[in-house]
């Protein structure tokens, strides 16, 4: 008997309309699927007209519901691994029976889709050609200002997620740590009170005083400004290096290169003027 296979569906992170083509009929043909809440995604499958036995997986039971899966696989049995929102593995249970599929030999097929965590980058207006995904912070304040300490000199932009009663406080303590860097926070991103709020850390941090703290929040943190990695490098090099190891074009690399530098993007346009295409 063939084994079956494990579909890591991607799901709407709010607006119903954000779901595949392909996801639909994956979770049509499967034999059942796994959720986190199977409440929460009984409404999904009631509103495409998907009839699929629905079974509970989640953080709290994974250890013992991982290896019925995996069985009901090697049985030739097809699950479909599914979230609340967005990507299954991603900050969520997903990873511990993946893995344990794969100790199996089972099959693991993605069904791309909606993350939270690339659509705020991609409205973010930070640079998005390099980053790193942090995930929930630690939710002690000891142990949360020592890995932000540890970020501190991260050269890539940052990407978090955070729950609405911590989001306060994790904010005040980025602004301490990190000190007042550009930060874009979202919340119930493709949802009716989508809300996107863009500044210094302290900007976002009134806005969100004033403002609602309902919801999940991604929280983008711009990258270390490069005064220590890049000190003793010339506007000219550094344009270089953002051209032919970063692969942006040279008008990307000019905007980027006066923001890094602190310098006014004119005299870094003069400078990239000098810099020939073939260079």
């Amino acid at each position: 008997m063939p084994i079956g296979t494990l579909y890591i569906v991607a799901t709407p992170i709010g607006n119903l309309e954000d779901i595949t083509l392909r996801a639909i009929r994956v979770l049509k043909e499967v034999d059942a699927i796994a959720a986190e809440d199977t409440r929460h995604t009984q409404k999904l499958l009631s509103k495409f007209d998907i009839h699929t036995p629905l079974t509970s997986y989640h953080d709290h039971n994974k250890e013992e519901k991982a290896p019925v899966l995996v069985s009901r696989l090697l049985d030739g049995k097809s699950v479909a691994l599914v979230s609340d929102a967005g990507t299954p593995g991603i900050s969520d249970p997903g990873y511990f029976l993946i893995n344990l599929a794969i100790d199996q030999k089972v099959p693991v097929v993605p069904i791309p889709g909606a993350t939270a965590a690339i659509a705020a980058l991609s409205v973010s207006g930070l640079p998005t050609d390099r980053f790193v995904f942090e995930g929930f912070l630690p939710s002690k304040h000891t142990a949360r200002v020592k890995r932000l300490e540890e970020l501190a000199t991260e050269d890539r932009t940052i990407i978090f997620y955070e729950a609405p009663h911590r989001i306060m406080q994790t904010i005040e303590d980025m602004q301490t740590v990190l000190g007042d860097r550009k930060a874009v926070i979202s919340r119930e991103l493709t949802k009716i009170h989508e809300q996107v709020l863009r500044g210094n850390i302290s900007d976002v941090r009134r806005q969100l005083e004033t403002g609602s703290t309902k919801g999940e929040f991604t929280i983008i943190v711009e990258a270390n400004a490069p005064g220590a990695g890049q000190v003793n490098i010339s506007p000219g090099e550094y344009l270089k290096e953002l051209i032919l190891h970063r692969g942006l074009s040279k008008k990307e690399a000019i905007a980027v290169a006066a923001h890094d530098l602190d310098m006014p993007k004119k005299e870094v346009y003069k400078i990239g003027l000098t810099i020939k295409e073939e260079d």
